[in-house]
């Protein structure tokens, strides 16, 4: 306990002191920064507003009540993290929920470990830090992601490195972005999960994704059983890669439908099988990139 009390009264020790124009800080060399950066310091909520570039959206009022209810009885327990804008003004990096609860049961101050950043770097602090959160859902990833693509500039591989997460998981939350609106939707309020999106990226038309989508939802179809349906979709639709040929109401066989999730999952890309009333099939294979030909190419010949 004293060891908490002491840190209390250095962080608000801290706090009078980036109060005082004469030691305004506004980069790392500046006159006190090394007292500031890096320790927990005591800051008026009111000097701090929501970063912009957060990339949750949702709050769950139920659980950030609990969270409050826990603050009022405990306090906070781990420290936000901010940016300086200007002279006693500060922008949340992370810890919204930390900072709506505080708010919520009245605090006027929260501790607070401060950075200096451009707002490149808040942004790409504030995306990688909620993608390691356990409780974003896959379309918030998913929008994480991407932004990072966007407006950091970097590649699916060097995205892969900054947030430790394969490259392949990368792209098959980023697939998810092609599906209609209405299903994105439905995946965050927790209609269907991240598998039954997967399932339905492989539907092109995106009013066949939503007839398909309405299905799950009213018979509450497993994602085994929308994987099911949709390539029992796939195989009467022709999907372009049929001929007339080949278009029967055979039914796929089991070994086809296994392995094409085995396909699917490997590549991490769309797979399109085929068959005939004859046994015979074809197995498609799409690619939109010559970076996506080469990786594909790479998987399938190790080479």
């Amino acid at each position: 306990m004293a060891k908490a009390t002491k840190k209390q009264a250095l962080g608000r020790g801290l706090s009078a002191l980036l109060k005082d124009p004469e030691n305004d800080i506004q980069s790392v060399s500046d006159k006190n920064a090394d007292k500031v950066i890096g320790n927990v310091v005591e800051l008026d909520i009111e000097s701090i507003e929501v970063n912009p570039f957060q990339p949750r959206s949702n709050f769950n009022d139920d659980t950030l009540k609990e969270l409050a209810s826990s603050i009022r009885e405990l306090g906070i327990i781990q420290p936000i993290t901010v940016r300086k804008l200007d002279f006693n003004k500060f922008q949340l990096v992370s810890g919204e929920r930390r900072f709506r609860a505080s708010k919520m049961v009245g605090l006027e101050t929260i501790p607070a470990y401060i950075r200096i950043a451009n707002d490149q770097e808040s942004l790409e602090m504030a995306l990688v830090e909620n993608i390691q959160r356990q409780d974003l859902d896959p379309i918030e990833i998913a929008l994480s992601y991407q932004r990072l693509i966007d407006e950091i500039q970097v590649t699916q591989e060097k995205l892969s490195d900054r947030v430790g997460k394969k490259r392949s998981t990368i792209t098959n939350y980023l697939r998810l972005l092609k599906l209609h609106p209405i299903i994105q939707t439905g995946m965050r309020d927790g209609f269907v999960s991240m598998g039954h999106g997967r399932a339905l990226i492989n539907i092109d038309k995106k009013k066949d994704q939503i007839n398909i989508y309405e299905k799950i939802v009213s018979e509450g179809l497993s994602v085994r059983e929308t994987e099911r349906l949709v390539q029992s979709y796939k195989t009467s639709k022709g999907d372009g890669v049929k001929s007339k040929k080949s278009t029967t109401s055979k039914e796929v066989p089991n070994f086809v439908t296994k392995g094409i999730d085995t396909l699917k999952s490997h590549l991490s890309t769309k797979v399109d099988i085929t068959t005939s009333s004859n046994g015979k099939g074809k197995i498609v294979i799409p690619f939109h990139s010559k970076e996506e030909f080469q990786r594909l190419k790479k998987l399938l010949t190790g080479e």
